[in-house]
């Protein structure tokens, strides 16, 4: 990854985190979406914690590499863009953004910058949202304004990565899937439309014989719909089969 890339990956900057787990899930929240410099202001039960590991979920290099300090003033000093997430301004007049709006500005401000998330209970502090440059709030439901700590990291971190360029490291990438099988050919569809008539002709679907071509119509396009492959066409040919006590299909005419 080029230097300038790697520069305007933002920081995650925990100010008095309370639970071990939280600060593990915020370490995997991280490195799902590439970043991984976590920095921690005077954790309640101090670092390193037993409890982040497990919760990591293999993120150890993050929790590795966490940076511990005594103020958030110290653990910003290097940044010139502070967004300090919080659901209330608290009396602070400042510029208030989304995480989409902040990660745009992260990616094209000069200098550094900084996600700052606030303990578990309370959330930041006035002290603490006065040190940022700007209020990142994510738009909530009203009546449940109820993120936990990951979560919140994981919308910010999540919102930095879209802008990444593709093919980049950190950037997103889509789990890989399996090819998709080709669909079936006409002739495997035939016969499978051939074997549900034979199998329905004896029940009488067909009846009264004024709807059978209607019927046989209907039945057509159902079957024709889904696009299916041959693997498909094979499996319902079976099903059939079993149905219909291993009678023989219906030779394709």
């Amino acid at each position: 990854m080029s230097a300038s890339i790697e520069l305007k990956k933002p920081v995650i900057v925990l100010v008095r985190p309370q639970l071990g787990e939280n600060i593990g899930k915020t370490a995997r929240a991280m490195l799902n979406f590439g970043l991984t410099e976590l920095r921690l202001v005077t954790p309640r039960d101090g670092w390193p914690n037993p409890s982040a590991g497990p919760a990591a979920a293999g993120a150890d290099e993050v929790l590795e590499h966490a940076q511990v300090f005594e103020s958030l003033a110290d653990a910003v000093s290097d940044c010139a863009n502070v967004y300090a997430t919080t659901v209330r301004k608290r009396g602070v007049t400042k510029p208030v953004v989304t995480p989409e709006q902040a990660a745009r500005e992260v990616h094209t401000a000069p200098g550094r910058s900084a996600y700052v998330f606030g303990p578990e209970r309370s959330g930041l502090e006035t002290e603490d949202v006065a040190l940022a440059r700007a209020i990142l709030t994510v738009p909530i439901n009203p009546q449940f304004a109820s993120l936990n700590l990951a979560q919140a990291v994981i919308l910010c971190s999540y919102e930095w990565s879209k802008g990444v360029p593709t093919g980049v490291e950190s950037g997103l990438a889509q789990p890989t899937v399996e090819d998709l099988l080709p669909p079936a050919p006409q002739e495997e569809l035939e016969g499978m439309i051939g074997q549900f008539e034979t199998l329905l002709g004896p029940t009488k679907y067909f009846y009264p014989e004024s709807r059978a071509n209607a019927s046989r119509l209907t039945l057509r396009n159902m079957l024709t719909k889904p696009g299916w492959n041959s693997l498909e066409v094979r499996t319902m040919r079976g099903v059939l089969s079993a149905l219909g006590g291993n009678r023989k299909p219906r030779p394709i005419e």
